[in-house]
């Protein structure tokens, strides 16, 4: 913008411009003489006008009048007309090698400028086409752009508009427009000592692919190559793309964007307006190789979905990892703990946390993880304990966060999403939900429910009743008949009917009918869970032995009586023992939990204390005669050689029920009479049950 003026003002080059257009004008003007000559030969001279000149005929050097035209004969006025026409041919001539003449002046002056410029930009040139030698990019570059300002010098010249001139704007000193020669550094890692990691948050075609954007000015929207912006595809390129899978689905566009920048392994940047079919003109982008490795992080189903109803998926993704949500306990991953929890202080500019708070942090992820052996990766939720210990921390002026503050957090945090847990509790001490807590009854079992509510999850005691009667329909779930039931759960129903008919009635028919349900339930049970309190309920009516309702159970029963473990162990064992609190603790309260839960157990620091103390307990229970002497206070029974149990056990009293109830079913088949012999209901037992 300086050198070129500079060299166009220079005498040399003024000197050099004068002498073309000096000799181009001296061939015209000679050009001139000679037509000027030749058509007073002819008796005509030229006259001027305002688009050039016109013949004029001519007697003694001067022009003939319209008088003296109008005398002549028609001979003269043929030859006069004659002789124009051969001066017109003439003329025509002399236009042409004058235009000629202009062309080549034009074409000279050109390539003397082009001259000049050329000089000068080589000169300005060489040091970067020196520097940039060894990538043939660059220098083709260069090279292009030293031709464009030879081609296109005029616009670093000053110049003048006097339409804007009238309008008081200085337009002389005006700067060219250089952004045809402007670089657009899409990406650069010069910060980065290794590949590029980049995690999109929010993954939408233009933050993915790039875009285009635009410019207003007086109205007019315009675009240039340097409103060409990279996504993270570019920004990614030699290095890793890390994308939440269900955010990427729910971007219109980015999920197909995508698969063309892996399948074609170059970005192709577009205005989303052309997918929509509207009209759009603008910049069109030459595709940009890249070479990037995606990471979609997101929930397994959607893996499976997309295996399934995505044919390209498992083309373009190959590499599956699952991410446990624990890991084992030990030493080294306590310390880690401590380590992100200090960590997690240093960046936010929050309190130190003491060992003990640590420790409580660390007890916390157990109870998570629902594994004392195992420590929860569920780093959002600790986090937000730890911030809130550290603002309690705060509220009370201490400098370092201690045990109570983590304490103080989590049962805050308890107490602000457990509204729903208080009514029930209240609806249990009330009466409105009845549930026993003291005393024994027949064919009744505090049973052990689990509720989510959003991120919360309580438990509370359920009241699981049983009738036993003579038939042979097994057992009957009176929530699956209400459609209440899911599959799960009538799945461990059905169980109890096979381990019942494999305890007694290996030798007699097992004419039984037997009920079941969840008393005061009204939505959907979904679980096996349930099931030891179910089987208890039935043995507990079929043998007529009455349960002990201050304690509960939970767990999952298999056909061959072996307690399986079941989940929400923790929230379920603090629920009854919330009502027991209410109600007032005997000192004989407790629960059964399958014996395999024991390690899964993280319970808060009241329900400890209170077994420790003797007014709590916790059972661990192997097998379903563990659970029925516990509730019962009766020997279960073993059998005996002669295939009979004991007579004073649950399982003799049950097996003798069982005994009466084939007969009386044997013998109500024999007094039948023909008209009900085609399966009409069949009449109770004698006992009504």
């Amino acid at each position: 913008q300086r050198d070129l003026p500079l060299a166009f003002e220079s005498h040399k080059y003024s000197d050099a411009r004068a002498k073309i257009i000096e000799e181009r004008d001296e061939k015209k003007e000679t050009l001139f003489k000679e037509i000027k000559e030749e058509a007073g030969t002819r008796g005509f001279g030229f006259k001027e006008d305002p688009v050039g000149f016109s013949l004029v005929p001519m007697r003694d050097g001067k022009p003939l009048r319209e008088k003296i035209l109008d005398t002549l004969t028609a001979a003269e006025r043929d030859t006069l007309s004659e002789q124009a026409k051969i001066l017109e041919g003439k003329i025509r001539e002399f236009q042409a090698q004058v235009h000629a003449l202009d062309h080549e002046g034009d074409h000279q002056l050109s390539e003397m400028d082009r001259q000049v410029v050329r000089a000068v930009m080589h000169n300005r040139f060489a040091v970067i086409r020196d520097h940039h030698q060894s990538v043939p990019e660059v220098s083709e570059y260069l090279q292009k752009v030293e031709e464009d300002i030879v081609t296109n010098y005029k616009d670093f010249l000053p110049r003048e508009s006097p339409q804007l001139a009238l309008l008081g704007w200085d337009v002389r000193d005006r700067k060219p427009n250089l952004t045809r020669y402007e670089v657009n550094l899409l990406i650069e890692h010069t910060q980065h000592s290794g590949a590029p990691i980049i995690d999109e948050p929010h993954p939408t075609y233009a933050n993915l692919i790039g875009k285009i954007e635009r410019k207003a000015h007086l109205g007019v929207v315009y675009t240039d190559l340097t409103e060409i912006k990279a996504g993270s595809c570019l920004r990614a390129s030699g290095g890793f793309l890390i994308l939440n899978v269900l955010d990427l689905l729910r971007q219109p566009f980015s999920w197909d964007a995508l698969k063309r920048v892996i399948k074609t392994r170059s970005v192709n940047i577009e205005d989303p307006a052309e997918f929509l079919s509207f009209a759009t003109t603008g910049l069109t982008p030459q595709p940009i190789p890249t070479d990037i490795k995606v990471i979609l992080l997101g929930p397994p189903h959607i893996f499976a979905l997309l295996q399934v109803y995505e044919t390209d998926f498992s083309k373009l993704f190959k590499v599956k990892a699952d991410f446990d949500v624990d890991i084992p306990r030990d030493t080294r991953q306590e310390q880690l703990y401590a380590r992100f929890i200090a960590q997690l202080c240093r960046d936010e500019g929050l309190p130190p946390f003491g060992a003990d708070a640590v420790g409580e942090v660390i007890r916390h992820s157990l109870r998570l993880a629902e594994r004392r052996d195992r420590l929860s990766l569920r780093l959002s939720l600790i986090s937000d304990v730890i911030r809130e210990a550290a603002y309690w921390a705060k509220q009370n002026g201490r400098a370092l966060v201690s045990k109570t503050h983590v304490e103080t957090a989590i049962v805050k945090k308890r107490r602000r999403t457990n509204l729903v847990e208080e009514k029930i509790q209240e609806e249990i001490q009330e009466g409105t939900l009845m549930i026993d807590l003291e005393g024994e009854t027949v064919g009744q079992v505090n049973g052990l429910s689990i509720h989510q509510r959003g991120g919360y999850a309580f438990g509370c005691p359920c009241r699981i009743t049983a009738r036993t009667f003579v038939g042979n329909e097994g057992v009957i779930d009176i929530q699956r008949e209400a459609e209440l039931a899911g599959e799960i759960h009538s799945k461990g129903v059905m169980t109890l009917a096979g381990y019942l008919g494999g305890k007694f009635a290996e030798f007699q028919p097992f004419a039984l009918n037997a009920t079941l349900t969840f008393e005061q339930t009204y939505s959907e049970i979904e679980g096996d869970s349930a099931a030891v309190a179910e089987l208890v309920a039935i043995v507990s009516s079929l043998a007529n032995i009455p349960v002990r309702q201050f304690l509960a159970v939970t767990g999952s029963v298999n056909q061959l009586g072996e307690i399986q473990p079941i989940g929400g162990v923790n929230e379920k064992i603090e629920g009854f023992f919330e009502s027991c609190k209410k109600h007032g603790f005997s000192g004989k309260h407790g629960v059964l939990i399958p014996a395999t839960n024991i390690r899964h157990l993280a319970l808060n620091q009241e329900v400890v204390d209170a077994a420790e103390s003797g007014q709590f307990t916790v059972y661990g229970v192997h097998t379903i005669e563990e659970v029925l002497e516990l509730l019962t206070g009766m020997p279960a029974g073993e059998i005996q050689p002669d295939g009979q149990y004991p007579p004073n056990t649950i399982f003799g009293r049950a097996a003798q029920r069982l005994t009466e109830m084939a007969e009386i079913a044997a013998e109500w088949s024999e007094r039948r009479s023909p008209e009900t012999s085609d399966g009409s209901k069949r009449p109770l037992s004698k006992t009504g049950k």
